[in-house]
């Protein structure tokens, strides 16, 4: 892991392998290291970028609030740092909704768009307040209590009663979370704009994953995206839920490789 300060913060990177890039932005409430099955297969042929956002993993935090839009200058000035002019991003949830807003300002920056189990639609005042409950909870009672509420809504049911070692990994990144960074984030999320119309102008290669099993940002939001972006196309990952490269890593890498190998 490498360090860099970015817009005033730490923020912790891996940059590994050559070729064309690939960064990955991880999903919430976790980090960075939910790519390494990702960066251990793609780094053989591809230049790929991992990182933590400000306040999650060994990056360093901050007081404001963790919206989409300073995510979107983290990642900008990461890769300026990097010298990386254009990249593929790949976002998973949270890290999908950085990629809109990515897109919104840099758009000449991404040469491709990778969507992982993410949607296009701002949070409606029903889920807002379901962010700010999160919020209070993270700062009430930790990270554990975060980990108990999400795990069984992150995960299918396949990988719940099949897999409880990637229920193990996810809950040790989730309690590796500092509680303020997780309410800071939920708070951004909550904060975010609607990316729908923003789709019709997206003209970058774009690949949208979902997981069949997906309770949060289900098949029907990847579908409404994929007929929205004219150059995309989807992939449903069977037997995963929302975490669709941790469920089906197999699957998932197969899926994004044959993508990048086609651009």
């Amino acid at each position: 892991m490498k360090k860099t300060k970015i817009n005033g913060v730490e923020l912790t990177y891996r940059d590994e392998g050559s070729g064309k890039p690939v960064v990955f932005l991880h999903a919430f409430p976790l980090n960075q290291t939910m790519w390494d099955q990702q960066l251990a297969i793609l780094a053989s042929g591809y230049r790929v970028v991992t990182f933590d956002w400000r306040g999650f993993g060994d990056s360093e935090g901050s007081s404001t609030a963790s919206t989409m839009p300073i995510f979107a200058d983290d990642l900008a000035g990461l890769l300026d740092y990097l010298e990386i002019k254009q990249a593929t991003i790949c976002g998973l949830s949270m890290g999908g909704y950085a990629a809109f807003a990515f897109h919104r300002k840099y758009a000449n920056r991404a040469s491709a768009l990778i969507l992982c189990d993410t949607r296009a639609t701002a949070d409606t005042d029903e889920g807002k307040q379901g962010r700010h409950q999160m919020a209070d909870l993270a700062r009430s009672k930790g990270a554990s209590a975060i980990a108990d509420s999400m795990i069984p809504r992150v995960l299918g049911e396949t990988t719940l009663q099949s897999n409880p070692a990637v229920a193990k990994r996810v809950r040790t990144m989730i309690e590796a979370t500092n509680p303020e960074a997780i309410a800071q984030a939920s708070i951004g999320m909550a904060q975010r704009s609607d990316s729908t119309d923003m789709l019709l102008l997206i003209a970058c290669p774009t690949l949208i994953i979902v997981g069949e099993e997906d309770k949060l940002t289900p098949i029907s939001d990847a579908e409404k995206m994929h007929q929205a972006i004219v150059s995309s196309r989807l992939e449903v990952i069977r037997q995963t839920g929302h975490l669709s490269n941790l469920e089906q890593p197999a699957t998932f890498n197969r899926v994004i490789s044959d993508f990048l190998a086609q651009l």
